[in-house]
């Protein structure tokens, strides 16, 4: 693909996708589970499982290592937490009983943050992948042994350009020089929705088709920005956007998120766990027209 083959990501393409209308009660606004964190890192869950809330989603579910699963309770009262058996790398090991249950009970499921890759992540998503629920790979699950999506139910990918790399079995250099160029071999090779992450970022579906977000603000740049943004596309896709549509909406969000955060906090310095706070303000103010 021509580094230049794309549409620009902004409000008037948005109007023109507007999100399914928020429903009455939880039930209706969809249930997400997020299988993230670990001993090391067990905040990741909690970034995206807070920004899932914050797109709007009805209900949240966590899974994590039975180790942090009491603090990370405490911590999202909005969530049920599954605590699974954790191996001495303080990594998820094995799925439990209840998590198959949630999988089948949610519209979304993100799959990744806080996780380092592991077999057990590339079964997971492969027995997850059967299901109906829109997947959201991020971090740990962005793994080169992952198998192609079923058609018509592509799951979405959030790579940054080293990430993307390792997908595509190049150098981080490579990736930098034709960014869209390798997000759109990726998603059309495994049937997903790539979200190649930068201060521009592409988004690319699995036809080729593509959407350049530009003006990402510098204090996006932060340790678990990628967190709150894997989980506004999963938040998105329960309430039933589909996967492209999650994507665009939850990228142009937290870039908007990014800068008005930059005009009270700074440039520099604010932090991911403030990001998401910002958004039910936001896509207020797109639906009324106002952005």
């Amino acid at each position: 693909m021509a580094e230049d083959a794309f549409s620009l990501l902004d409000p008037a393409l948005l109007a023109g996708q507007p999100l399914p209308a928020p429903g009455d009660d939880k039930e209706s606004r969809g249930r997400v589970l997020v299988l993230g964190g670990s001993a090391a890192v067990p905040g990741a869950a909690l970034l995206a499982g807070e920004a899932a809330m914050r797109a709007g989603a009805g209900k949240l579910q966590v899974a994590t290592v039975a180790s942090v699963a009491a603090a990370l309770g405490v911590a999202l009262p909005e969530a049920m937490v599954i605590a699974l058996p954790e191996g001495p790398d303080g990594e998820v090991m094995a799925p439990g009983t209840m998590l198959g249950t949630c999988v089948a009970d949610a519209q979304a499921v993100l799959v990744g943050p806080g996780m380092q890759a592991s077999a057990f992540l590339v079964e997971s998503i492969q027995a997850f992948a059967a299901s109906d629920a829109v997947l959201v790979l991020d971090a740990g699950a962005l793994d080169e042994r992952l198998a192609p999506a079923r058609p018509g139910h592509p799951y979405v990918l959030t790579p940054h350009a080293g990430e993307l790399a390792q997908l595509r079995g190049v150098s981080r250099e490579e990736v930098e020089q034709a960014p869209l160029t390798h997000a759109s071999r990726l998603a059309q090779h495994l049937g997903c929705v790539v979200v190649a992450k930068g201060a521009d970022t592409f988004i690319v579906d699995p036809h080729g088709q593509a959407w350049l977000h530009r003006g990402g603000v510098p204090g996006l740049g932060t340790s678990g920005s990628g967190d709150v943004l894997s989980g506004l596309v999963a938040g998105l896709a329960a309430r039933g956007a589909s996967a492209l549509q999650a994507c665009l909406w939850a990228v142009w969000l937290h870039a908007e998120a990014g800068r008005a955060l930059s005009s009270t906090v700074g440039d520099l310095g604010f932090l991911a766990r403030e990001i998401a706070g910002q958004v039910p303000g936001l896509m207020a103010r797109v639906g009324s027209g106002q952005a």
